[in-house]
């Protein structure tokens, strides 16, 4: 029964009409209509109606559509009555209206018999069930119809029940858990297969809603889960079988454990999917991913399964075998000019895709067997399909693998390198491919190693009759190049340059393009040595970039003039001479030219003004007139968003590049993706300027600052915006000092906005890694500022960041040990909580840099806010967490370096931290604790002279630590040899059996590792010599090779080099030993940089 008077109905019945209509300018109108006679007046009237037209309308496609209607206009956001707060419209409608609609539109879903009718006003139920749910508000009478629909005679009903489950899991509360699993059970046993499908979807949704401890209590579900797959295959089902496998790796992705007693079941029947052609590829693929999925997110139940990996291998290797089928000579494959023909859906790129993480998530050990037990039969195939499919594997796996791989190389080089001189061009083009994609995952190893290996067979490749092959032989040689030394290059460069010219003439363009970006970058490697051929190929891009081309061309140009910048970097501004000038003037009229929004050459034109500046430094500035605005728009652009209101405006967003799609309470977001990487780009850019050109480019900063770098900080939308203005902030902050000075009142009124902001995100910013970037803004420009740049309000502003951030970070730090404790015995940590430590421990190293500059430019005046955190020190300093009790070591240390006696004022905080800390098992921790002892005894006056003197014990001890001089230990072991000198040194200490203490320190030499250690020994050590101290004559050999091994390493340079050494000359003489002697004892270079010293030569 209708509550709305026929009028209403009438007129609702036109607009519906009108908004379905096929004519664009009647359905502008009633959108128009919508909205301003509907939405706005009389939204519970127009939500009421179109219930009831659901309810009411003769046609399924009136109903259809009024429910698609309801579900966008519900979702349609306006302030709540008395609020600011803006909310889905349906929840501010008066609770009478709401409770009528609800229940009319229940009523709709039980009485409707068409399935895509029903589904549609499914949707809308779930739409306000989420509604309801966000509101923290429940249906009673929703999960009542709900359950009892899942009991119905009628498979429809059934069905709709879980998919509404599916879509709004959160309506399934606490109290009602009890029946959640006789109805799951009961769906997946269904006889509809439909049902069955749905069930398994909203089982999928609502675990994957619950904590992790509550998801247990669902294990036992899944061999009735589990037990849906094998009619459907059986029967042929690939539609059924591919959604239940999409279900399937959605749970793998929660809790792949969950499966681990039935695992070597699944595995053995996804295989005999993979297998079956009949199926179809996009099932095998899915039953493919299902496995990859077990991969990334349970490898150690993988390793554990004793066919998985060799399963696996064996049915990846057979589907990249399937490649070609329909062009087995390659001729339609060498015809084509679209070489990103998308192919992601093809057997052989998902065959390569899962051989790629089995690598990375299984490793060498696992993976290398049962591929390697392959790959040699394979390469000695008549079938060039098998040939390829190996290469491509070994293309695969070298990343995943490359421990092992490395130690191999010239068994593997041995497979590679035949394919490039195999008939069929589809063989030799994966072996280009192959040793281009080695040159990148052993990088270092195959240049130095295999240069001559690679260069001299691929080199003849760029010749081959086939564009296509001479392209990715070109492409290969990218990856070998950017990773070569310019030593290594030099020999080859005639021989590449002459092909690769050759190629400047190929009548194929993406050949041309191609070539240029290969020369490009031998260019950028080869530097200097690039000189020799300037004279050939400017003239030529000289060429390309004056000459007239088609809109075809532009990406030739773009690329010409890649090439012409990185060269113009490589060989120099004095290399050049006028032609710098000139390119600059080509580029400007290029820009000049560009009118459409999609010319690939305004983005290539941007970098390529950033290399120029490089290039010609001041010389540049002249031209930042013309080359700014285009930037300076780019980098202000806004965000393009959108709100997606159905289906279809979802479906062409999605189809469109460039946009990424964003969920959001039963909404969709569309961002332009695109947008914000120009933007990315452009403020990287004015990076570069700012930095090239300092003073010259202060009259743009404010602008920047104001418009770009300033609002960049809070850019939510995209990370690396953020990051680029970040990075912005202190150069953009040092260019203006340089033009204004640093106590200038511009630089005063520059400084006191900037750093208010940047203050400010640092409590505003959500991402841990981003944050981090933060605080390194932060101390970057507190350091260009200088001495007593902050107020108190700042440094008390600062303190409350740290603060938030530090409670922050231990709440994760709580989170992780909870789900560590939830990680089953055997399974590996997941690599996103190592990420999530590694992000952690970043922000930690970047808030203690903060804390460092803020100590050294504010020194005591910083104490009164940074003793509020003082409960968090200690905390961190007694944490079982090694990298909290670095974080704090450190910044004690700098109390006491920057705030000298005042320090004592926190003793009881400091030293048994110290004292502990360089007994520490962690050599970081160790290294920081002995610095501070150091420090307290140069910096920290009388007061500390009693715990330092006592502290000298362990310090020894900390020198004779288990692998004191190995890598992981030798800074720590360094910095204690340093701070007992400063020790020994200090005006306040009183060391009893001195000549004993003096006889122990010379054993902890030498210190030939760290750079800022080495000088406060090496000067001790002199000053002993020069007092003829018995300890040191006594150990004159000892403390003789100490100076000498300093010297060779470096460690000691300028006037302390020269100091020892002529410390050491005196000890030859008081101590009567033979240098000569000792000199032979060592190695050659070490000697002779040793006579160098003493000859004076060096």
């Amino acid at each position: 029964m209708s509550v709305l008077p026929p009028e209403v109905h009438s007129a609702l019945s036109l607009l519906l009409q009108g908004l379905q209509s096929p004519d664009n300018n009647v359905r502008a109108r009633a959108e128009e209509q919508l909205t301003s006679e509907w939405i706005v007046p009389q939204a519970d009237i127009l939500l009421m109606g179109l219930v009831e037209q659901i309810q009411g309308a003769s046609e399924a496609g009136s109903r259809s559509f009024a429910a698609v209607l309801f579900r966008r206009v519900a979702t349609k956001t306006r302030k709540a009555p008395g609020s600011e707060e803006s909310k889905d419209l349906f929840t501010i409608l008066s609770q009478p209206h709401k409770d009528a609609i609800r229940q009319k539109l229940l009523e709709c879903l039980q009485n409707e018999s068409l399935p895509h009718v029903r589904h549609k006003i499914g949707d809308a139920v779930a739409e306000i069930a989420r509604q309801f749910s966000d509101e923290g508000q429940s249906w009673t009478e929703l999960l009542q119809a709900l359950f009892l629909a899942s009991q119905s005679q009628d498979p429809g009903q059934r069905e709709s029940a879980f998919r509404i489950f599916a879509t709004t899991p959160a309506i399934i509360e606490k109290q009602h858990e009890d029946n959640v699993v006789p109805a799951f059970t009961k769906g997946f046993k269904d006889s509809d297969v439909s049902v069955k499908m749905a069930a398994m979807e909203a089982f999928s949704s609502f675990f994957c809603s619950l904590q992790k401890r509550a998801q247990k209590k669902y294990y036992p579900l899944v061999p009735e889960l589990l037990n849906i797959l094998p009619p459907l295959k059986e029967a042929g089902d690939a539609d059924g079988l591919m959604k239940a496998f999409i279900v399937l790796i959605e749970l793998v992705e929660e809790a792949p454990t969950m499966f681990k007693p039935w695992f070597p079941n699944l595995v053995q029947f996804s295989i005999t999917v993979i297998q079956d052609k009949e199926l179809g590829d996009t099932v095998r693929q899915n039953a493919l991913e299902l496995m990859g999925t077990f991969a990334d997110y349970s490898p150690a139940m993988c390793k554990k399964d004793s066919s998985f990996t060799s399963d696996m291998v064996t049915q990846c290797l057979s589907l990249m075998t399937d490649v070609g089928m329909d062009d087995d000579d390659a001729t339609e494959w060498n015809s084509t000019d679209d070489l990103e023909a998308e192919e992601s859906d093809m057997n052989h790129v998902a065959g390569e895709q899962c051989m790629d993480r089995l690598a990375n998530k299984l490793g060498g050990q696992a993976v290398l067997p049962p591929t390697f037990n392959w790959l040699p039969q394979m390469m000695i195939s008549n079938s060039w399909r098998d040939r390829h499919a190996a290469l491509m594997a070994i293309s695969a796996i070298s990343e995943g693998c490359r421990e092992l791989m490395e130690n191999e190389l010239d068994k593997v080089l041995d497979l590679v390198v035949p394919a490039l001189r195999f008939p069929h061009p589809r063989v030799r083009w994966a072996g280009c491919n192959a040793l281009g994609q080695m040159s990148t995952d052993f990088a270092g190893t195959m240049q130095e190693k295999y240069h001559q290996v690679v260069l001299t067979n691929i080199i003849p490749v760029l010749d081959s009759p086939e564009p296509r092959i001479q392209s990715h032989a070109a492409a290969a040689l990218v990856n070998f190049c950017e990773e070569a030394e310019k030593s290594i290059l030099e020999p080859y460069l005639d021989e590449l340059l002459s092909h690769l010219m050759r190629l400047l003439r190929s009548p194929k363009r993406y050949v041309q393009e191609q070539a240029l970006s290969t020369i490009a970058t031998i260019a950028d490697s080869a530097e200097t040595a690039f000189g020799k051929y300037y004279s050939h190929l400017m003239p030529l891009l000289f060429g390309v970039l004056r000459e007239e081309q088609s809109k075809e061309y532009r990406l030739l140009r773009a690329k010409a003039m890649e090439c012409a910048t990185l060269i113009a970097l490589a060989v120099g501004k004095d290399r050049m001479g006028q032609d710098a000038i000139e390119l600059v003037q080509v580029l400007g009229a290029i820009q000049e030219k560009i009118t459409d929004a999609d010319d690939p050459q305004s983005s290539y034109l941007l970098h390529c003004w950033g290399r120029m500046c490089r290039v010609l430094r001041s010389d540049f500035v002249p031209y930042l007139a013309g080359v700014m605005p285009p930037l300076l728009d780019l980098a202000g652009a806004k965000a393009d968003i959108q709100l997606l209101d159905d289906d279809e405006q979802i479906r062409s967003v999605r189809n469109e590049e460039g946009w990424e799609l964003v969920p959001l309470k039963g909404k969709v977001i569309g961002i332009k993706t695109s947008t914000l990487e120009e933007k990315h780009m452009a403020i990287e850019l004015i990076v570069i300027y700012a930095q090239q050109l300092e003073a010259a480019f202060a009259p743009y900063v404010l602008e920047i600052m104001e418009k770009v770098s300033l609002p960049g900080l809070a850019f939510f939308f995209h990370d690396p915006v953020r990051i680029a203005s970040a990075k912005s902030v202190p150069v953009l902050l040092n260019a203006y000092k340089r033009a204004n000075g640093e106590r200038s009142p511009a630089m005063a009124r520059l400084w006191e906005s900037t750093t208010n902001k940047v203050l400010e995100v640092l409590n505003a910013e959500p991402s841990v890694d981003t944050l981090a970037e933060m605080y390194q803004c932060f101390y970057e420009s507190v350091e260009v500022l200088g001495k007593d740049c902050l107020t108190p309000a700042h440094m008390q502003a600062f303190i409350e960041s740290a603060k938030s951030t530090l409670e922050d970070y231990q709440i994760r730090v709580k989170k992780r040990e909870e789900d560590q404790q939830e990680i089953e015995e055997g399974e590996d940590e997941p690599d996103e909580t190592a990420f999530a430590i590694e992000d952690d421990q970043q922000l930690l190293s970047d808030m203690n840099k903060s804390f460092h500059t803020i100590f050294k430019n504010q020194e005591t005046s910083f104490l009164p806010a940074w003793s509020k955190l003082l409960p968090f020190y200690d905390a961190f300093i007694t944490s079982n967490d090694p990298t909290q009790r670095q974080w704090a070591l450190c910044i004690m240390d700098d109390v006491l370096e920057f705030c000298g006696d005042q320090s004592w004022s926190y003793q009881h905080h400091i030293q048994k931290p110290l004292l502990d800390g360089v007994r520490d098992a962690a050599p970081a921790n160790r290294q920081a604790a002995c610095y501070g002892v150091g420090i307290a005894a140069q910096k920290g006056g009388a007061a500390w002279s009693t715990f330092v003197s006592e502290s000298l014990p362990a310090l020894f001890a900390a020198c004779q630590v288990p692998n004191a001089r190995e890598d992981d230990h030798v800074f720590a072991t360094e910095n204690a040899c340093a701070s007992i000198a400063k020790i020994m040194q200090s005006p306040y200490t009183r060391v009893p059996n001195e000549q004993e203490v003096i006889s122990h320190w010379i054993a902890t030499l030498p210190v030939v590792n760290d750079e800022e250690a080495a000088p406060y020994a090496y000067m001790y050590l002199a000053k002993l010599i020069d007092e003829s101290n018995p300890a040191v004559i006594a150990a004159a050999h000892p403390a003789f090779i100490a100076i000498a091994l300093a010297l060779e390493a470096e460690t000691i340079q300028g006037q302390t080099a020269q100091r020892a050494v002529a410390a050491a000359k005196r000890l030859v003489q008081t101590a009567h030993i033979d240098a000569n002697q000792i000199l032979a004892t060592l190695n050659p270079e070490t000697q002779q940089t040793l006579r160098n010293y003493f000859s004076g030569a060096a």
